[in-house]
């Protein structure tokens, strides 16, 4: 079953390359694949082949050691997006322009996966489970986050309120995120082993939906859902906004760091650690 149209995400993503300055548009992409790093460093054990799976522009990659990879595979279905990728000092890399719902990869060949917030527009999640889970040696691990269930929920509600009041119904116009119980659950129905989820959240101040909306496209986010609506309606965005700015909760008007006229919009994300023992 597709849920995605992965063309128009590819051209999506591809487009935010040719915007101005559109580094600016990687503050969640970079803070994530931080955090992830810092997992990896806490493995005491060296990678000879690591892949990078939706590598982005390097979110992940410039924060790897030696110490920890020695060779890397960058993979990216966004040809313009992987030219953006930097060639690392002291790691091997490669890079691949394949969709990050097909490994190209031999059986047994990698001792680490990685992925950070690629896998929330892969139709088959389950499929490339069980390819990471093919091209991983024995004893091999698999490290990533995925965007979860409430990942811009603020938005996602304002939206719908605002169509049922006008237009008497609703589309979906924030992607279908996974819930991190489903996570785990496919994970071991495909045969992982001693799998660790987590539940992490990311909260940023925007000054207002327009502004978040904005910064979406810019991370080439933009709704790529294949029953999405073409338009949305003038009067609907409008009744949308005022909802979003009226109904954010206190706690998230009130982050360090925020001002009283900025609102608040979460990043809900799973972070996955899968040590694989192949029988």
């Amino acid at each position: 079953m597709h849920v995605f149209d992965r063309k128009t995400k590819i051209a999506q993503r591809n487009r935010s390359v040719f915007l101005q300055n559109p580094s600016t548009y990687d503050y969640v992409r970079d803070e994530v694949a931080s955090r992830l790093a810092d997992r990896i460093c806490d493995i005491s054990r060296k990678f000879c082949v690591a892949v990078d799976l939706g590598c982005g522009r390097g979110h992940l990659s410039k924060y790897l050691t030696s110490d920890s990879v020695d060779f890397l595979y960058q993979c990216d279905s966004a040809v313009e997006v992987l030219k953006q990728a930097p060639h690392l000092v002291d790691i091997i890399t490669s890079k691949l322009n394949s969709s990050e719902e097909f490994l190209p990869l031999r059986e047994n060949s990698v001792d680490l996966v990685l992925s950070c917030l690629s896998l929330h527009w892969v139709n088959d999640i389950p499929g490339i489970f069980r390819q990471v889970l093919s091209v991983l040696k024995n004893d091999g691990c698999f490290l990533g986050v995925m965007s979860a269930s409430d990942t811009l929920f603020e938005l996602r509600v304002a939206l719908q309120l605002a169509e049922v009041e006008r237009i008497g119904g609703f589309y979906p116009h924030i992607s279908p995120f996974v819930d991190n119980v489903d996570v785990g659950e496919l994970l071991y129905r495909v045969g992982f082993n001693l799998i660790t989820l987590d539940v992490e959240e990311l909260v940023v101040h925007y000054p207002n939906m327009f502004c978040l909306m904005d910064d979406l496209r810019g991370m080439g986010e933009s709704n790529a859902a294949l029953n999405r609506p073409i338009h949305v309606h003038r009067d609907v965005l409008l009744a949308a906004s005022a909802i979003y700015d009226g109904d954010t909760s206190p706690r998230q008007r009130c982050t360090e760091g925020s001002t009283p006229s900025s609102v608040g919009s979460t990043y809900d994300t799973v972070p996955v650690f899968v040590k694989d023992y192949k029988s």
